[in-house]
Protein backbone atom coordinates (compact mmCIF):
# COMPACT_ATOMS: atom_id res chain seq x y z
CA UNK A 1 0.00 0.00 0.00
CA UNK A 2 1.39 3.39 -0.96
CA UNK A 3 1.27 6.08 1.70
CA UNK A 4 1.42 9.75 0.77
CA UNK A 5 3.99 11.47 2.98
CA UNK A 6 4.10 15.20 3.71
CA UNK A 7 6.91 17.07 1.96
CA UNK A 8 7.58 19.38 4.91
CA UNK A 9 7.35 19.13 8.69
CA UNK A 10 4.61 21.73 8.84
CA UNK A 11 1.76 19.26 9.19
CA UNK A 12 3.58 17.34 11.91
CA UNK A 13 5.47 19.99 13.84
CA UNK A 14 6.37 19.94 17.51
CA UNK A 15 6.60 16.67 19.43
CA UNK A 16 5.09 13.26 18.82
CA UNK A 17 5.23 11.04 21.90
CA UNK A 18 5.47 7.43 20.73
CA UNK A 19 4.35 5.24 23.63
CA UNK A 20 3.36 1.60 24.09
CA UNK A 21 4.31 -1.52 25.99
CA UNK A 22 7.82 -3.04 25.88
CA UNK A 23 8.12 -4.68 22.46
CA UNK A 24 5.51 -2.47 20.81
CA UNK A 25 8.15 -1.08 18.46
CA UNK A 26 8.49 2.43 19.88
CA UNK A 27 12.22 2.89 19.29
CA UNK A 28 12.17 1.37 15.82
CA UNK A 29 9.09 3.30 14.67
CA UNK A 30 10.31 6.61 16.14
CA UNK A 31 13.64 6.24 14.34
CA UNK A 32 12.04 5.25 11.04
CA UNK A 33 9.47 8.05 11.25
CA UNK A 34 12.17 10.65 11.92
CA UNK A 35 14.02 9.43 8.84
CA UNK A 36 11.00 10.14 6.66
CA UNK A 37 11.00 13.86 7.44
CA UNK A 38 13.52 16.44 6.23
CA UNK A 39 14.21 17.81 9.74
CA UNK A 40 13.50 15.52 12.66
CA UNK A 41 15.09 14.12 15.81
CA UNK A 42 14.47 11.20 18.17
CA UNK A 43 14.61 11.59 21.95
CA UNK A 44 14.55 8.15 23.57
CA UNK A 45 13.81 7.52 27.21
CA UNK A 46 16.26 4.61 27.41
CA UNK A 47 19.00 6.70 25.79
CA UNK A 48 18.52 9.51 28.31
CA UNK A 49 18.44 7.08 31.26
CA UNK A 50 21.72 5.52 30.12
CA UNK A 51 23.42 8.89 30.62
CA UNK A 52 23.50 8.01 34.32
CA UNK A 53 26.73 6.01 34.61
CA UNK A 54 26.57 5.08 38.28
CA UNK A 55 23.74 4.87 40.76
CA UNK A 56 21.11 4.21 38.12
CA UNK A 57 17.79 2.81 39.39
CA UNK A 58 15.25 1.35 36.93
CA UNK A 59 11.85 3.04 37.10
CA UNK A 60 10.32 -0.10 38.67
CA UNK A 61 13.44 -0.83 40.74
CA UNK A 62 14.47 -0.38 44.36
CA UNK A 63 14.66 1.75 46.37
CA UNK A 64 11.33 2.99 45.08
CA UNK A 65 11.94 6.61 46.08
CA UNK A 66 15.16 6.73 44.04
CA UNK A 67 13.41 5.05 41.12
CA UNK A 68 10.66 7.68 41.11
CA UNK A 69 13.14 10.55 41.34
CA UNK A 70 15.23 9.21 38.47
CA UNK A 71 12.14 8.57 36.36
CA UNK A 72 11.13 12.21 36.89
CA UNK A 73 14.68 13.32 36.06
CA UNK A 74 14.60 11.30 32.85
CA UNK A 75 11.28 12.85 31.86
CA UNK A 76 12.53 16.36 32.58
CA UNK A 77 15.69 15.78 30.54
CA UNK A 78 13.73 14.27 27.66
CA UNK A 79 11.43 17.28 27.54
CA UNK A 80 14.33 19.73 27.76
CA UNK A 81 16.06 18.06 24.80
CA UNK A 82 12.84 17.85 22.80
CA UNK A 83 12.03 21.50 23.47
CA UNK A 84 15.44 22.59 22.21
CA UNK A 85 15.07 20.58 19.02
CA UNK A 86 11.58 21.93 18.37
CA UNK A 87 12.68 25.51 19.02
CA UNK A 88 15.32 25.05 16.31
CA UNK A 89 12.77 23.86 13.78
CA UNK A 90 12.88 20.07 14.05
CA UNK A 91 10.00 17.66 14.56
CA UNK A 92 10.71 15.41 17.55
CA UNK A 93 9.65 11.81 18.11
CA UNK A 94 9.82 10.98 21.82
CA UNK A 95 10.18 7.25 22.55
CA UNK A 96 8.95 6.41 26.05
CA UNK A 97 6.46 4.40 28.12
CA UNK A 98 3.86 6.65 29.71
CA UNK A 99 2.48 5.22 32.95
CA UNK A 100 -0.72 7.25 33.25
CA UNK A 101 -2.48 10.50 32.35
CA UNK A 102 -0.71 12.35 35.15
CA UNK A 103 2.66 11.55 33.60
CA UNK A 104 1.33 12.62 30.20
CA UNK A 105 0.24 15.91 31.77
CA UNK A 106 3.75 16.33 33.16
CA UNK A 107 5.19 16.00 29.66
CA UNK A 108 2.62 18.42 28.25
CA UNK A 109 3.39 21.00 30.94
CA UNK A 110 7.15 20.79 30.41
CA UNK A 111 6.82 20.94 26.62
CA UNK A 112 4.29 23.80 26.61
CA UNK A 113 3.57 25.83 24.54
CA UNK A 114 4.94 23.53 21.83
CA UNK A 115 2.39 21.24 20.10
CA UNK A 116 2.45 17.68 21.45
CA UNK A 117 0.67 14.64 20.03
CA UNK A 118 0.44 11.16 21.52
CA UNK A 119 0.61 7.98 19.46
CA UNK A 120 0.25 4.75 21.45
CA UNK A 121 1.42 1.73 19.48
CA UNK A 122 -0.82 -1.22 20.31
CA UNK A 123 0.11 -4.44 18.47
CA UNK A 124 -1.24 -6.62 21.30
CA UNK A 125 0.29 -8.47 24.24
CA UNK A 126 1.46 -11.58 22.36
CA UNK A 127 3.21 -9.53 19.68
CA UNK A 128 4.96 -7.42 22.32
CA UNK A 129 6.08 -10.50 24.25
CA UNK A 130 7.42 -12.17 21.12
CA UNK A 131 9.32 -9.09 19.99
CA UNK A 132 10.84 -8.59 23.41
CA UNK A 133 11.85 -12.25 23.74
CA UNK A 134 13.54 -12.28 20.33
CA UNK A 135 15.62 -9.14 20.92
CA UNK A 136 19.36 -9.42 21.52
CA UNK A 137 19.91 -10.22 25.19
CA UNK A 138 21.45 -6.82 25.95
CA UNK A 139 18.35 -5.08 24.56
CA UNK A 140 15.76 -7.31 26.22
CA UNK A 141 13.36 -5.77 28.73
CA UNK A 142 12.95 -8.06 31.76
CA UNK A 143 9.25 -7.54 32.30
CA UNK A 144 6.35 -9.85 33.23
CA UNK A 145 3.53 -7.35 33.79
CA UNK A 146 2.13 -7.15 30.27
CA UNK A 147 -1.47 -7.94 31.16
CA UNK A 148 -1.64 -5.32 33.88
CA UNK A 149 0.20 -2.71 31.81
CA UNK A 150 -2.05 -3.37 28.81
CA UNK A 151 -5.16 -2.86 30.96
CA UNK A 152 -3.69 0.27 32.56
CA UNK A 153 -2.75 1.80 29.21
CA UNK A 154 -6.16 1.08 27.69
CA UNK A 155 -7.81 2.72 30.68
CA UNK A 156 -5.53 5.75 30.63
CA UNK A 157 -4.87 6.37 26.93
CA UNK A 158 -7.44 4.72 24.66
CA UNK A 159 -9.24 8.08 24.42
CA UNK A 160 -6.09 10.25 24.40
CA UNK A 161 -4.27 10.88 21.17
CA UNK A 162 -4.14 8.05 18.63
CA UNK A 163 -4.51 4.48 19.91
CA UNK A 164 -2.87 2.77 16.94
CA UNK A 165 -3.44 -0.96 16.36
CA UNK A 166 -0.24 -1.98 14.56
CA UNK A 167 -0.67 -5.76 14.81
CA UNK A 168 -0.94 -6.23 11.02
CA UNK A 169 1.76 -3.70 10.04
CA UNK A 170 5.52 -3.84 9.61
CA UNK A 171 7.65 -1.22 11.38
CA UNK A 172 8.14 0.62 8.07
CA UNK A 173 4.40 0.67 7.38
CA UNK A 174 3.72 1.86 10.93
CA UNK A 175 6.25 4.68 10.64
CA UNK A 176 4.84 5.79 7.29
CA UNK A 177 1.33 5.98 8.72
CA UNK A 178 2.50 7.88 11.79
CA UNK A 179 4.15 10.51 9.60
CA UNK A 180 1.28 10.68 7.12
CA UNK A 181 -1.68 10.53 9.52
CA UNK A 182 -0.71 11.61 13.06
CA UNK A 183 -1.52 15.27 12.44
CA UNK A 184 -5.04 14.32 11.36
CA UNK A 185 -5.58 11.50 13.86
CA UNK A 186 -4.82 13.60 16.94
CA UNK A 187 -4.84 17.31 17.58
CA UNK A 188 -2.20 18.74 19.93
CA UNK A 189 -3.11 17.74 23.47
CA UNK A 190 -3.93 20.01 26.38
CA UNK A 191 -2.75 19.22 29.91
CA UNK A 192 -5.19 18.58 32.72
CA UNK A 193 -4.51 19.36 36.35
CA UNK A 194 -3.02 16.33 38.07
CA UNK A 195 -0.49 15.70 40.81
CA UNK A 196 2.48 16.03 38.44
CA UNK A 197 1.36 19.53 37.58
CA UNK A 198 0.86 20.42 41.22
CA UNK A 199 4.41 19.29 41.94
CA UNK A 200 5.74 21.16 38.92
CA UNK A 201 4.15 24.43 40.06
CA UNK A 202 4.82 23.85 43.76
CA UNK A 203 1.19 24.00 44.91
Amino acid sequence: MEVSLPMTVGALSGCVIVSGMPGAGKSTVASLAAGLLPRAAVVGGDDVCRMIRSGFVWFMGEPAEAALRQDELCNRNMCALASNFVDFGLTVFMDTVLADRAELDFFLALLSPRPVRLVTLAPGIEVCKHRNETRPLEERFNFDGYERLDADMKREFSDAGWWFDTSALTPDETAERVVAQAADRTAPLQAGWHEWLRRLHGV
